[in-house]
């Protein structure tokens, strides 16, 4: 199987829609069990999938904490390491000179002919400052007078989104932008998802880097899809770009899907991760949930139904 076969014309999104398997789910306790048939959920028969329960659960999360916290435990630990690093070292002083050999003795292979995957990279920011910032500059001089945002009932063009701001696009620089990680976000989360706010503004990242916004994400897919080109030019440059499901409706893997469907979001070099902020919390306080039970319905109901009937998601289908 080649790594990068030939690119075929057909497109991407057209997958086989195979038939109901007929199974059926219901959650219990905050699990979903899986039923063969109609009467054997009648019954209360679901298929037997061994999982730990709440009370296991909790042991095994107590003993690890324990031996977490243990004295001997951390210093033999510590010792271990402190060994298999000099041990590494003493592999280097002998060989270091004769791996170096080793590889330069391989043909046609170099730094950037062999295949590269970048790992956990957020979607969002998988461009680079400069180049998000010609593309900021280049949607507000081409697109001015687009509806890209309804505040409060009010619709707001790209160019008015800029006023209220006081920003033009000649105004506008990398470091006006602030979106590079350094040293300062290192430990710090809060520090780090500001990073995510062009200019320090929440409503640029719904512009530009969503998928679910009033434009159905299309800034965000064609910055993305631009990505994806210079993955596909560079060749050997593979990556692995992370979306977010948050886990605050149903309907969230549907819209997820139909974005990618709706702008052909696709690349041999880019692999899909989807991550799940840890946000409950934050969903509880502000009444917009009930309980934990909500939050596991939201995120794996769908991939269920789409499983035992791809037929009524067909674009999650496409899009798994």
């Amino acid at each position: 199987h080649p790594i990068h076969p030939p690119r075929k014309e057909v497109s991407p999104w057209k997958a086989d829609i195979p038939e109901n398997c007929g199974y059926h789910i219901q959650m219990l306790d905050g699990v979903f069990q899986v039923y063969s048939s109609e009467e054997a959920l009648q019954q209360n028969e679901p298929l037997q999938y061994g999982y730990p329960n709440l009370t296991r659960y909790v042991q095994d999360m107590n003993l690890l904490c324990a031996l977490i916290a243990n004295g001997p435990v951390k210093s033999f630990c510590y010792r271990r390491l402190q060994y298999l690093s000099s041990k590494f070292q003493l592999h280097v002083l002998l060989n270091e000179m004769r791996e170096l050999a080793a590889q330069k003795a391989v043909p046609h292979r170099d730094f950037y002919n062999i295949r590269k995957v970048d790992t956990h990279i957020h979607a969002a920011s998988c461009m680079n400052q400069k180049h998000l910032l010609r593309f900021i500059k280049k949607a507000v001089k081409t697109h001015p007078d687009e509806t890209v945002c309804c505040i409060k009932g009010n619709k707001m063009s790209l160019a008015q989104v800029f006023a209220s701001l006081n920003l033009t696009a000649y105004d506008l620089s990398v470091d006006m932008l602030d979106v590079h990680a350094d040293r300062h976000t290192f430990h710090r989360f809060d520090k780090f998802n500001a990073k995510y706010n062009p200019v320090g503004e929440s409503r640029l990242r719904e512009v530009f880097l969503k998928t679910d916004n009033y434009l159905n994400g299309k800034y965000f897919a064609h910055i993305i899809k631009e990505v994806m080109s210079d993955l596909e030019e560079s060749k050997y440059q593979n990556a692995e770009l992370r979306l977010s499901i948050y886990g605050k409706s149903l309907d969230e893997w549907d819209k997820l899907a139909s974005w990618a469907v709706e702008h052909n979001v696709h690349s041999e070099n880019v692999r899909w991760l989807i991550q799940v902020p840890r946000l409950f919390d934050v969903y509880k306080s502000n009444n917009i949930m009930e309980n934990f039970a909500e939050f596991i319905d939201n995120l794996f109901r769908p991939l269920f139904e789409v499983t035992i009937d791809p037929n009524s998601h067909p674009e999650l289908h496409a899009f798994l």
